[in-house]
């Protein structure tokens, strides 16, 4: 089959590697007819190559078509139509019947000190050949894949895989009171969805922040309020401006939908380059002990959010010893939230509104439909915001 590989630094190609099989009785064969590029995909396209190994299959937004089901499959045959999570769990262990799948007790990646297993995402969690390939062995799949309906395009299921559930996981951790306010740093995919949300859940009033002149006329198409970070001079002003909107006091919440790709911290950067250049090994033990992000979009937020409010990450974060201003964070009485969204344990609340009336948009989220072959050049339109990339979907 052909399938995305990573091949080293910013080097991403499009080869013919074995066809996956059937290993274990609770494995899927799926023929993949949908595949997402996702922010998270360019930290392995860039930050995190340490971990990746030449070869390694990415991707973890696939949906498709069962071609076969293991024996302890009761619950797919083939022909079903399907979207496979990003995160592999088994749906009984302890961590995955109290709505945490991506701590499912079953695929934990132990040896690396980490949470559940994922699809096409470093060593860290687990190597497993991910979804932007032809074909996908799905893992735990009596739990893992979600029947969806024969029908309306993949569009209208394909973000069930990540980026509905990872947006609406970051709205119900920002706990927004009735009546109140948000601000989401950073309108890609998930910060757009993020709004979105917001928005059909009944906030009166929902802020951008963004850069790309395409990302916050989307956003503001929709009824968000948005601010451009770069007609600002510094933090304080834009602090200022939005305090000035919130009666003086910042939003009740904030979401950070950007994560370690924030713009604007010179010294991280460095540090993450600088770790790029060492042996493989070293690098990988640099990052986990030593690691530091670019905290741009953190600091905005702990900056941002009113005394008492509700800090919700969802963007990305990597270092192992990033400072924080514990201080601000203490006395501004700030409640913190994040992880990688527990998908299994939302898609009852969202698979109602995906519906012809699409409150939330699916249907012409993405701005760009390409093949799988043409993904290098997606990678790279996606990660330098060219021809208004913010949402690409590659079909096999």
């Amino acid at each position: 089959m052909r399938a995305v590989t990573w091949q080293g630094k910013r080097d991403v190609r499009v080869e013919t590697v074995p066809d996956p099989r059937i290993e274990e009785p609770t494995d899927a064969v799926i023929r993949v007819t949908s595949t997402g590029l996702c922010g998270s995909d360019l930290h392995l396209y860039e930050v995190l190559t340490p971990f990746m190994t030449p070869g390694d299959i990415l991707g973890h937004e696939p949906m498709g078509i069962v071609e076969e089901a293991g024996p302890e499959v009761p619950g797919l045959k083939p022909g079903d139509r399907v979207v496979v999570p990003f995160q592999i769990a088994c749906g009984h262990c302890w961590m995955c019947t109290s709505g945490l799948p991506t701590q499912c007790e079953t695929t934990q990646v132990t040896e690396e000190g980490m949470g559940a297993a994922l699809f096409g995402y470093t060593k860290l969690y687990g190597a497993v050949p991910g979804g932007q390939a032809e074909y996908l062995r799905v893992p735990q799949a009596h739990f893992g894949p979600i029947k969806v309906p024969e029908g309306p395009p993949d569009d209208r299921f394909l973000y069930l895989s990540d980026v509905l559930p990872t947006a609406w996981q970051a709205v119900q951790y920002a706990a927004v009171p009735p009546g109140g306010s948000v601000a989401v740093l950073g309108l890609g995919p998930i910060g757009d969805m993020c709004c979105r949300i917001a928005l059909h859940q009944g906030a009166a009033q929902v802020i951008g922040v963004d850069l790309v002149p395409e990302r916050l006329q989307r956003a503001r198409e929709r009824g968000v309020e948005v601010y451009d970070l770069s007609g600002f001079d510094d933090h304080d002003e834009l602090v200022g401006a939005i305090k000035d909107r919130t009666a003086g006091r910042g939003p009740d919440a904030v979401i950070d939908a950007v994560g370690t790709e924030a713009h604007g911290s010179p010294v991280g950067r460095l540090q993450q380059n600088a770790a790029g250049l060492l042996p493989k090994a070293w690098a990988a033990k640099l990052h986990q002990k030593v690691g530091a992000d670019r905290l741009a979009a953190l600091y905005l937020a702990i900056g941002l959010v009113r005394r008492g409010g509700t800090i919700s990450l969802s963007g990305v974060y990597g270092g192992a010893a990033d400072p924080l201003p514990m201080l601000t964070l203490f006395d501004k009485q700030i409640q913190l939230r994040m992880g990688q969204a527990n998908v299994r344990r939302w898609v009852d609340d969202i698979l109602p509104l995906l519906t012809d009336v699409d409150p939330l948009g699916v249907d012409d989220f993405a701005t760009h439909h390409l093949p799988l072959a043409d993904a290098p050049h997606a990678y790279r339109m996606f990660q330098q915001k060219e021809e208004g990339a913010v949402k690409v979907v590659m079909r096999p």
